[in-house]
């Protein structure tokens, strides 16, 4: 035998033994099952509402410093009621070493209607984070009363759903905490995906059997922005502030100041209709989605766009696009040129190749491995039901892309530990470190099937920081607040925004990976009141609380 075929011997013998030595991935989680499925009431007759539920929060719900996990849930798909404990929400408290407790009964978060999409922010500046839950034909909003408990606040705040004059009963699947006028309160914006009624729906057939329709088979929708009035009272104020004129079909939205003028724009992902993105205008938003290069992908068709995230992804200081689609439609990057618009960089950067057999829910951007550079995670899976496999790649593993160094990036799968569990229809997705150990974790949802939790166990991660902001002038949460840091071999950016991926929020501490670097030379942070407060030699290691000053600190040099 040659030298080759005793080579592949060897190889295939050790295959066959299990010896078969993988270079060691860089970015690597193990799965922890938590006790949650999503059950959105899947019926034969494939009701829209059915295949899209399932978003999911991590926050400190009782202040205890360790995030805690919320799942929103489905109900009875004819009646649109929680008639049964398998459509409970869910609220599960963290140890603080990655274990969790439901306390869900207790917490008063167990739900009424069929929820969507979750979105986290403290409304009213008492420091305790408040619930907002969007659904179809109905929104829920929870105050957190500190103790531990949450109070339905939904009437008194002005937020209860009522059908729309011209376009009917709304389904929200999600929304996002924003200071838009810059006065200190958060203020609310609604995703409204599409105008659906159990009623009136026409059924749809797909290889002779029912199957979720197009959404061409239905309405679009406005958006909506509830201002914060203080006192816990909301207005609708979508048509003055330029929302309702652009309705669409939303799915994902995520917010970032992507000019650096100091207001924040807000980006929403449709579904098979042009892209919005709302510039702040100063009293107003503008929508400048063709102008600014997002409302198509590159070849300029529609795509089925999913959840979104706007960050840094390059560390240029100028926050970029990440959204998802299905198969075939490939998992759009576009590039901030710093010059108020975008360049499709999804071919360049790989993730056209890497991803055109994918199908993706959520997306979030952030530094998994601790390199100074952020990866992306998409939970994957199909929008068609289980009925349409073979013929369609249904159920899928998720993915995570690492960000080798800029707008680069190589697919991780199997490496990354996601084929050790069954392949699903994931959609929600949230990260934050659930264990203290400085590596971000990540939570996903399934429908009707086991919810996963990933602990980070990335063999050789790099050093880290946290920073966990309170504004005082500014909203407490520090929504807005963009941060510059810089470390000896690396900067980088990031900024305060608990919204991301699909229906999903992670409001944990903002995460900065800092490599072989084991301190900061300067941190740099632009609160939304335009104070610049200025931090200079910090240790990594741990989460740094930084409460915004009273009187400016001394500017960057």
């Amino acid at each position: 035998m040659t030298r080759i075929g005793l080579a592949v011997a060897a190889i295939a013998l050790a295959v066959l033994l299990g010896t078969a030595q993988t270079p060691e991935s860089p970015i690597r989680f193990a799965y922890r099952a938590i006790p949650f499925s999503v059950d959105s009431c899947e019926t034969p007759e494939r009701h829209a509402p059915e295949t899209m539920a399932g978003g999911v929060a991590v926050f400190d719900y009782n202040n205890d410093g360790y995030l805690d996990i919320f799942f929103v849930n489905g109900a009875d798909i004819r009646t649109l009621k929680k008639d049964s404990p398998k459509y409970s929400n869910r609220l599960f408290a963290n140890d603080g070493k990655g274990g969790f407790t439901d306390v869900t009964a207790k917490a008063g978060l167990v739900g009424t209607g069929y929820d969507n999409g979750v979105a986290i922010g403290d409304y009213d500046n008492d420091g305790c984070k408040d619930i907002f839950v969007g659904g179809v034909h109905r929104n829920t909003l929870y105050h957190n009363n500190c103790n531990g408990t949450f109070t339905d606040v939904t009437e008194k705040a002005g937020l209860a759903s009522k059908p729309d004059a011209e376009f009917g009963p709304l389904w929200s699947v999600g929304g996002a905490w924003v200071d838009v006028n810059n006065d200190g309160l958060l203020d609310l914006f609604v995703t409204n995906y599409l105008a659906w009624d159990i009623a009136t729906e026409t059924p749809c057939e797909y290889k002779g059997h029912n199957e979720y329709c197009h959404p061409k088979m239905y309405k679009k929708t406005p958006n909506q922005l509830f201002l914060n009035l203080g006192g816990g009272v909301f207005r609708d104020a979508s048509a003055e502030w330029g929302v309702r004129q652009h309705p669409g079909k939303g799915m994902g939205v995520a917010v970032a100041d992507y000019d650096l003028d100091g207001r924040p724009d807000i980006f929403v992902a449709n579904d098979k209709v042009y892209n919005s993105l709302f510039h702040h205008a100063g009293k107003t938003f503008q929508e400048v989605a063709f102008d600014a290069n997002v409302a198509l992908r590159e070849n300029g068709e529609f795509i089925s766009g999913m959840g979104a995230d706007f960050r840094d992804v390059d560390n240029d200081g100028y926050p970029d696009i990440s959204l998802v689609a299905l198969d075939d439609e490939t998992f759009p990057l576009f590039h901030n040129t710093g010059k108020g618009d975008f360049t499709d960089v999804t071919l360049a950067s790989r993730m056209a190749s890497l991803s055109m057999t994918m199908a993706g829910y959520s997306t979030n951007i952030a530094d998994f491995d601790n390199d100074g550079w952020k990866d992306i995670f998409v939970s994957r899976g199909h929008v068609q039901s289980p009925a349409a496999a073979p013929r369609i790649t249904v159920d899928q593993p998720n993915s995570v892309f690492r960000n080798l160094g800029g707008t680069r990036f190589i697919a991780l799968t199997a490496e990354a530990g996601f084929a050790s569990r069954p392949p699903a229809r994931h959609r929600g997705a949230s990260y934050g470190d659930f264990d203290g150990d400085g590596r971000l974790d990540v939570v996903v949802s399934a429908l009707a099937a086991p919810a996963e939790l990933w602990i980070n166990e990335s063999p050789k991660p790099g050093n880290w920081l946290e920073l966990l902001l309170e504004g005082t002038k500014s909203n407490r949460d520090a929504v807005g607040a963009r941060v510059k840091v810089v470390s000896k071999s690396i900067t980088q950016y990031n900024h305060v925004s608990a919204t991301s991926g699909y229906a999903s929020s992670s409001a944990g501490p903002l995460h900065f990976g800092l490599g072989a670097d084991k301190t900061v030379d300067l941190i740099e942070i632009h609160w939304p009141s335009g104070q610049i407060q200025v931090l200079r030699d910090v240790s990594s290691g741990h989460v740094l609380k930084v409460k915004e000053p009273v009187t400016p600190s001394v500017p960057p040099r």
